[in-house]
């Protein structure tokens, strides 16, 4: 790679990194990464960290907290998943994500300890593995502060949970991802719980009675004290405004009114209590009375969520989401009702082949006049004529329509929104996955790798 160009070593390094197994291919043990971590002086152990996980609406959460933190003044680094469109999205620091030549950097320091890890072990480390790996070192170097870390895939196994959070965050926990955790609502909290450490905080969103139960269990076990939305925490009050909502929060420590949030539901409404009870919470030894609500209106009203109802074109409206399971659509459903008072909704649908498709359809029916179905850009993307036949016992024959591309299909339903001869009052949402939305936005404004 010596005589490669800045731009091609870039490519051949994500190349290089994305030849390993794929972040669909769990392997639940943490034997790997602690092997690398260890060879390279346990970077994870140079900053406190704040730790996420979920089912909805982790990525969102993340993203305020790290904001509320920068705010206060300190330096922060953020590991999230999956990506939209570049996977330097997952390693930010102050807010930015790292730059191709800072993740060639990183990845070249460790590559000669991965090498070694991967002949230590039975199995080489895996492409979640080892941006995992990368994102620790460049948080240790940077240095960071406090490193808000999000979970890819459950708990206890997760490649993130070689750290020990001083807060432990719990979004929403719902069914997904049955393929690699529990099939029942306790089963997949027990495995979620798995990052709550002794002595830590425990800051949990409303969850259903099973999950809430078995993470008061696990809490208990360990000696992490534990505060829930609702009760000691949450959203006192909640109104739609132009371009989000405005908010008010009751906190563990302060309460904090008319906050503006650009982001539309009240899920988001809920992830922001979130954020703010663990900012809260990281922050109590040192600040007691609550944050500065000046400040906290200041994190939020800067706040974005990309590919999160994001509104990517307007004349007609097209939103793009990355709901991707049956409590993610409801919430994007209702969502979508109180912000915006369409004539006429075209829905876009990509499905990853192993997702509650029916459940994440059924969500849409009473919203969406019409629906194209087609694929994204994984190889995991369930084919258009599956999903057809799922979706016209739903939708009914009529309504649904099949198109093999994804810029085709938004062309397409651009086309049913404006079928009644105007541009302004309709509108197209393309959602169900991650990455369809992340290929929306792509299509739609561009983007830099």
């Amino acid at each position: 790679m010596s005589g490669a160009s800045a731009d091609e070593r870039y490519a051949e390094v994500t190349a290089e990194i994305l030849s390993r197994a794929p972040e669909n291919d769990i392997d639940p043990r943490l034997d790997r990464v602690r092997t690398l971590l260890d060879l390279l002086g346990d970077p994870h152990r140079n900053f406190r960290v704040i730790h996420v996980t979920g089912t909805n609406g982790k990525t969102s959460t993340a993203r305020m907290i790290d904001a509320l933190m920068r705010v206060r003044g300190l330096r922060v680094g953020r590991y999230t998943s999956p990506h939209l469109q570049t996977v330097r999205e997952r390693i930010v620091v102050d807010g930015e994500p790292i730059s191709e030549e800072r993740f060639v950097e990183a990845y070249d320091d460790i590559r000669p300890y991965i090498e070694m890890a991967d002949s230590m072990n039975d199995a080489r480390l895996s492409f979640f593995e080892i941006l995992t790996v990368m994102a620790y070192a460049v948080f240790a170097d940077a240095p960071v502060d406090v490193a808000v870390v999000e979970v890819g895939l459950g708990g206890t196994w997760d490649a993130t949970n070689v750290v020990d959070g001083d807060v432990a965050v719990i979004t929403p926990i719902g069914i997904d991802h049955t393929d690699y955790l529990p099939d029942t609502i306790d089963g997949i909290a027990a495995e979620k719980a798995g990052i709550i450490k002794p002595e830590s905080v425990t800051v949990s969103a409303q969850q259903p009675m099973p999950a809430a139960e078995e993470l008061l269990r696990h809490a208990e076990e360990v000696g992490s004290t534990v505060v829930r939305e609702g009760l000691e925490f949450g959203v006192t009050s909640r109104e739609v405004a132009v371009g989000g909502q405005q908010i008010a929060v009751k906190g563990l420590t302060g309460t904090y009114e008319d906050l503006f949030l650009p982001l539309f539901g009240e899920h988001q409404a809920g992830n922001a209590a979130v954020a703010i009870a663990a900012v809260e919470a990281f922050s109590a030894a040192e600040n007691s009375t609550g944050l500065d609500p000046v400040i906290v209106g200041e994190a939020l009203a800067e706040i974005d969520s990309p590919g999160r109802m994001e509104v990517v074109r307007t004349s007609p409206t097209v939103i793009a989401d990355a709901a991707h399971n049956p409590a993610g659509m409801t919430a994007t459903a209702a969502a979508v009702k109180e912000a915006f008072t369409f004539s006429r909704l075209i829905g876009v649908l990509a499905i990853m082949a192993d997702k509650d498709v029916e459940g994440i359809l059924e969500p849409l029916e009473p919203l969406l006049d019409e629906i194209v179905v087609t694929r994204n850009s994984s190889p995991r993307s369930l084919e258009p004529a599956h999903l057809s036949d799922i979706a016209r016992q739903i939708f009914g024959e009529d309504r649904v329509h099949e198109v093999a591309r994804l810029d085709e299909a938004i062309d397409r339903a651009v086309g049913l929104a404006e079928a009644g001869g105007e541009s302004s009052g309709v509108g197209v949402l393309v959602t169900g996955s991650v990455v369809t939305s992340g290929d929306a936005v792509h299509l739609l404004r561009g983007t830099e790798e």
